[in-house]
């Protein structure tokens, strides 16, 4: 009996090794190996979307989602089996978008159309930065919504400005040109001032009169001005995360291995451990 547990626990552990950890050869071969599929996966929902495409090889397309739904099913349920709390892994950020990509096939039988979800496992692609040791990039990504977040206020008093700014310009604009110009209520005004505003200007309803189109030049004037606040906004919080988590590096280097940018007050090199200023 307890050769048995040894040789499930050795199991679980080499298939843990495989699934969880990048840092092996086989664990990046497994990611290598997932990230194809999951491109693969995508660019075939996507041919499926071409109706020329989808009709002359329908039959071929739905085989290879399927071959490709049931890697991923095997997958997840390795995944669920390898670890001991396997529930920390379901309901993990990873693991619901794993299984919201993995069943809508299945899920097709009983609701039609469900297969266009397929395309969540975009988001799974999010693990090229385990694979490829994006450790920089995730630390500027933890910064940017640390930005973001300290500037949630800001925002939002300057959304809330902007929203009534649009209802007194929507509102004015239905008073001066009314139905004929196309500003057939309030709603429609404040339609016209938002896109106005953020210089889409789709063209459907546009001031005829000279009034009219006096508010429309001040209204595309401002909206140059209104959404470089945001980004400045978030720019400056963005500036201010990086003061506060700046290293200050030096231009010294290891006499030992020639290693550049070591930290003001480091003894020792961080390449090859060799002692910084012998003398």
């Amino acid at each position: 009996m307890k050769e048995n547990k040894d040789v499930v626990r050795n199991w679980k552990a080499k298939l843990h090794e495989i699934i969880y950890e990048a840092d092996t050869p086989t664990g990046k071969w497994f990611d290598i190996s997932l990230i194809f599929l999951i491109l693969v996966s995508i660019f075939l929902v996507i041919l499926e979307s071409v109706e020329s495409f989808d009709q002359q090889y329908h039959d071929f397309l739905i085989i290879a989602e399927w071959i490709i739904t049931i890697l991923f099913s095997i997958e997840y349920i390795a995944r669920f089996l390898s670890i001991n709390k396997p529930f920390r892994y379901v309901f993990s950020f990873y693991g619901i978008v794993d299984l919201l990509s993995t069943i809508p096939l299945y899920l097709s039988f009983i609701f039609p159309g469900s297969q266009v979800l397929i395309v969540i496992r975009a988001i799974r692609l999010l693990r090229l930065f385990r694979i490829l040791k994006m450790v920089k990039f995730i630390g500027e990504a933890r910064k940017l919504k640390e930005a973001l977040w300290d500037s949630r206020t800001k925002i939002a008093v300057f959304i809330f400005t902007m929203v009534i700014l649009s209802v007194i310009i929507g509102t004015v604009m239905y008073l001066v040109e009314g139905k004929d110009a196309g500003f057939t209520s309030i709603p429609k005004g404040i339609y016209w001032t938002i896109i106005t505003m953020t210089t889409v200007g789709y063209g459907d309803i546009v001031p005829l009169t000279s009034l009219g189109q006096t508010i429309a030049v001040i209204v595309m004037v401002m909206g140059y001005g209104i959404i470089a606040v945001p980004t400045g906004i978030v720019s400056a919080e963005f500036s201010k995360q990086n003061k506060l988590n700046k290293i200050h590096t030096n231009t010294q280097a290891c006499p030992n291995c020639n290693a550049h940018n070591h930290n003001d007050h480091a003894k020792y090199c961080y390449n090859c451990g060799n002692l910084l200023n012998e003398a």
